[in-house]
Formats: structure tokens, C-alpha cells, sequence
């Protein structure tokens, strides 16, 4: 029988190492993916998920079971990302030598398949709350679980995914 994540939880908040482990084998793949398209960058989310799953034995003591377990990780990695990106923010203002960091980006980018890039890049043009959307949607999250996350109406989150494809057309068609 297979222990569900909730259980896992509980578990691994109450001390179980061997819980937390098994946890974050089955959680890592999905918050790693969903923090690459929150943030346009395979680096960039490694370094996210991994800070969350650092945190999470902390964080898992605030778990009350109210919604899937899934749903709760993705709140936390849109929380993380929001966190990072003010912080990126803060940085670039302060920052000199931007076309190095540019160039390195670029390089970083050419290793991923072209349309995946292209889609990648393409949703960093989108308003951050237009992305948020599209990254959950994307993952797999119905619009339902994505509007628990992001604290908004289940018709907002439809609306956003129309607005977000719209766009991503346009973008498409002006590459043409």
C-alpha cells in the first residue's frame, strides 16, 4: 500500500527522517519543474527547489491538511520565486556589468530544445501573474487547484491562460 503525501507529511513534520526522505523524492521533480517555468531558468530553479526542500522540515510543521499536499508545495514555490525575484530586482538596480550576466544566460538557454526555450523566454514576457498561471496550468494543475494557489477566482485563472496564450500567439507571429 502506498503512503500518501499528506501521511508522509505528517510524518516528516513529527520528526521521521526516513519520511521526510521519501517525501522529497516524490515532491522534488515537480516543484524543481514548475520552479523552471516560474523562472525561465534550469539554474535558477535548481537553486529554488532545492532551498525549498531545505526549508521544508520547518515549514512542514505548518501543514494543516486543508489542501492537497501538491497544491500546498506550489504555494510555497510561488511564495519562494516572488521572494527571489524582488531580491534579483533589488540586485540588478545595484549591479554593474549586466551584458556579462546577459551573455551567461544566453549560453545557459542554447543547451535547452528550441521550442522549450523559445516558450521559456516567451513567458518572461508575460506579466508575472499571466506566468504564475501559465506555469501551473502547464504542470498539470487544474484551474481549480491553481486559483487555491494563487487566492484567486477559478474564472480569473481562465481568463489569465486566454490572455497568456493571446499573447505567446502574438509574440509567435511577430518572430514570422
Amino acid at each position: 500500500m502506498t503512503v500518501s503525501d499528506e501521511s508522509l507529511a505528517r510524518a516528516a513534520a513529527d520528526g521521521d527522517r526516513q519520511a521526510f526522505g521519501v517525501l522529497v523524492e516524490r515532491v522534488y521533480d515537480r516543484v524543481y519543474a514548475y520552479a523552471v517555468r516560474l523562472t525561465g531558468s534550469r539554474t535558477e530553479a535548481e537553486d529554488l527547489a532545492q532551498d525549498i526542500c531545505a526549508a521544508l522540515p520547518v515549514k512542514l510543521r505548518s501543514f494543516r491538511g486543508e489542501a492537497r499536499l501538491t497544491t500546498w508545495l506550489y504555494r510555497i514555490t510561488v511564495n519562494a520565486a516572488r521572494d527571489r525575484f524582488r531580491r534579483a530586482s533589488t540586485h540588478a538596480r545595484a549591479a554593474d556589468g549586466w551584458g556579462d550576466w546577459e551573455l551567461a544566460r544566453q549560453a545557459e538557454m542554447a543547451e535547452a530544445a528550441e521550442r522549450v526555450d523559445w516558450l521559456l523566454t516567451a513567458m518572461r514576457d508575460l506579466s508575472v501573474d499571466l506566468r504564475e498561471t501559465l506555469a501551473l496550468v502547464l504542470d498539470g494543475v487544474t484551474h481549480a487547484e491553481a486559483a487555491q494557489i494563487l487566492e484567486i477566482s477559478e474564472g480569473t485563472v481562465s481568463w489569465r491562460i486566454s490572455e497568456a496564450k493571446k499573447k505567446l500567439k502574438a509574440m509567435k507571429e511577430a518572430e514570422v
